[in-house]
């Protein structure tokens, strides 16, 4: 016993303070991209040649940035000459509504949260079954990180469950595979009503690399009651902890929102 408390005192505190300190990340951390219009050369189309996923077009000589396609990869800001896009260290990317992940020149919405009458029901207990529908295990290793003492994703009254009959929503994370399609409906349809679904990483929200592969559903790209959207390839462990908390309602979004335009260049 003795030892057990020994250890306990030269560990110290593991979990991180997030959310009411701001988290440090590494200078190599990609997270919400910056578009600069003004300086965005007409008829250039570097970025979109060399984009993998096709994240990136010009819709009324406006560029648009597709995060729920976007890998994070940095091609596009590599291979831009104006330097027109670049990735921040801004860890917040979840968003309610599929729509909502398509950057131009409006602010990105984050997440709001649920429903008074949904928020009373998971607002501090939310039970979560996540299916792997054909992933490369990046996004699920993420998500097991948040169950490890340095998140400690317990503390805020949301846990990972082994059944779906114990759970209060369904977490996706793949591109949805054809033979995984008919456990991911079985899942889905054994968790009672009402209930969650959340997209994490960017094959779950519009199949990814994979997108269009006649072997893919691309995600949930045309499921009918999609939650949450949390972008990312994978996304960060604090990108999915932070889109939990703002569904449920457990953040101050006014101090944890962004600049107001998002550091888009109008």
């Amino acid at each position: 016993m003795f030892n057990i408390l020994l250890a306990r005192k030269q560990q110290k505190h593991r979990t991180i303070p997030y959310p009411k300190e701001e988290p440090t990340l590494p200078d190599r951390f990609r997270g919400r991209p910056v578009l600069q219009h003004s300086a965005c050369v007409q008829n250039c189309a570097s970025c979109i040649d060399a984009c993998p996923t096709n994240a990136l077009n010009i819709h009324d000589e406006t560029l648009h940035l597709d995060m729920g396609r976007c890998l994070f990869c940095g091609a596009c800001e590599e291979v831009c000459p104006q330097k027109a896009i670049n990735f921040t260290n801004d860890y917040r990317l979840a968003t309610r509504q599929r729509e909502d992940l398509i950057l131009s020149r409006e602010a990105l919405p984050l997440a709001v949260a649920l429903e008074k009458r949904i928020l009373r029901l998971f607002g501090r207990s939310l039970r979560l079954r996540q299916v792997s529908a054909g992933g490369c295990n990046a996004c699920e290793a993420d998500l097991n990180v948040l169950s490890t003492v340095v998140f400690d994703i317990g503390r805020f009254g949301i846990q990972f469950v082994a059944s779906p009959r114990h759970a209060d929503g369904i977490v996706l994370t793949g591109p949805l595979t054809q033979n995984m399609l008919t456990a991911f409906m079985k899942t889905y349809e054994a968790i009672a009503t009402p209930k969650l679904v959340i997209a994490v990483g960017a094959c779950a929200i519009s199949g990814g690399p994979y997108i269009n592969h006649p072997q893919t559903n691309n995600g949930l790209s045309g499921f009918p009651n999609v939650d949450l959207f949390i972008p990312g390839c994978p996304p960060h462990p604090l990108t999915i902890l932070d889109g939990f908390l703002r569904l449920l309602g457990q953040l101050d979004t006014q101090q944890n929102h962004p600049s107001s335009n998002n550091g888009v260049d109008k």
